[in-house]
C-alpha cells in the first residue's frame, strides 16, 4: 500500500524507473535465469546500495520512510544516476521527509509587460512557457516556425497537449520529435516534483496517459530535465530544413514562466533560410498576444 504523501510516490516511483533500466550486467552482477522484471531486481539493488530488502521496498512503495543523505548518496551510486537525475532524488526525498504538505496557494501565470514588449522586438523566433509547458505568449517568427496556435482555446495551449494530440503536423516539422517530446517530458517532469498534486499538472499527464500510447511509454521513463537548451531541426517547406539553437531563460517568480529563444549562428546558411522565413511571413504575422494562465479550479 502506498504512502498519501505525493513527493513519497513520486520518489518510489523514480527510484522504480530508474533501477529498472539497468541490467544485471550494467553493474557487474550475473544475469541467471529467467527474469520476471525488466531491469534489477529489487533485491539486487538493495544489495548494491547496501540496504536491507525491506526497507528498500518501502521506499519504492511510497511509505513513510525518511532516508537520510548517505542512504540517497548509496542509491544514487547503484542507480549509475547523472547529475542533473542525482539532484532529483534529494530534492524528491527531502520533499517527501516532511509531512504532507498544505494545499499550496497557486497564482496565475502571467507574462510579464516588459516581455512581451521584448518579444515584440525580437528578431528569432521565441515564445513563453509557463512552469507546465502551456504557451503563454510567442512572438511573429516562432508563430512562422512552428505554425500559428491562435485557433486553439487557451486550455489547449500546451506544449505536450500539441506534440502528442492536437497537431500531427508538428511530428512532420520535427524530424527529431521524438528528442523533443522527451526535453519538454523531462521539463514536466521537474515541474511535477516541485509540486505534484497541481491541476494542471493532473491534467495534462491524465489526458495524454489516456489518449496516447508514445506519451505513456516515454513518461513511464521518469526522464527529468531541471532546463532546457540544445539544438532543433525543423522542416520548414517554405524554405527547407533550418537547424536552431535554443535556450531557456527564467522569468520572475519561484517557479515561473521561462523565456525561450530560438537562435542561428550568423552569416550561415540557416540565418539565410531563418531571414526569408521571416520575409515570407512579413505581411501575415500579428503582434504577440500575452495570455494568463489560471490555476485549476481558481
Amino acid at each position: 500500500m502506498t504512502g498519501s504523501n505525493p513527493y513519497a510516490r513520486e520518489f518510489g516511483d523514480f527510484l522504480r524507473a530508474r533501477r529498472g533500466r539497468l541490467r544485471p550486467q550494467d553493474v557487474g552482477l550475473e544475469p541467471g535465469g529467467r527474469r520476471k522484471v525488466a531491469g534489477l531486481r529489487r533485491e539486487e539493488l538493495a544489495l548494491l546500495a547496501g540496504l536491507s530488502t525491506d526497507y528498500y521496498q518501502r521506499m519504492e512503495q511510497g511509505r513513510e520512510v525518511r532516508p537520510s543523505d548517505d542512504v540517497l548518496e548509496a542509491l544514487a551510486g547503484a542507480l549509475d544516476l547523472d547529475d542533473e537525475e542525482r539532484r532529483h532524488l534529494f530534492s524528491l526525498a527531502r520533499a517527501a521527509r516532511r509531512p504532507a504538505p498544505a494545499e499550496p496557494r497557486r497564482h496565475p501565470e502571467r507574462v510579464p509587460d516588459r516581455t512581451a514588449r521584448l518579444l515584440s522586438l525580437i528578431d528569432t523566433p521565441a515564445l513563453v512557457l509557463g512552469r507546465h509547458l502551456d504557451l503563454l505568449a510567442w512572438n511573429p517568427l516562432a508563430e512562422a516556425l512552428l505554425g500559428d496556435p491562435g485557433g486553439y482555446p487557451p486550455d489547449r495551449l500546451n506544449m505536450l497537449l500539441l506534440m502528442f494530440d492536437e497537431v500531427p503536423a508538428l511530428r512532420q516539422r520535427c524530424p527529431h520529435w521524438e528528442q523533443q517530446a522527451l526535453e519538454y517530458i523531462g521539463m514536466m517532469r521537474a515541474a511535477v516534483a516541485a509540486d505534484p498534486t497541481h491541476p494542471r499538472a493532473t491534467a495534462v499527464v491524465g489526458e495524454l496517459s489516456i489518449r496516447s500510447a508514445d506519451f505513456r511509454r516515454l513518461w513511464a521513463r521518469h526522464d527529468v530535465r531541471e532546463s532546457v537548451s540544445g539544438t532543433k531541426t525543423f522542416v520548414v517547406p517554405e524554405v527547407g530544413d533550418i537547424v536552431l539553437d535554443w535556450d531557456t531563460y527564467p522569468l520572475p517568480g519561484n517557479p515561473g514562466p521561462v523565456l525561450l529563444v530560438f537562435t542561428v549562428t550568423p552569416g550561415s546558411a540557416d540565418a539565410d533560410r531563418l531571414q526569408l522565413l521571416a520575409s515570407l511571413h512579413a505581411g501575415r504575422v500579428r503582434q504577440p498576444v500575452p495570455r494568463v494562465r489560471r490555476p485549476a479550479g481558481s
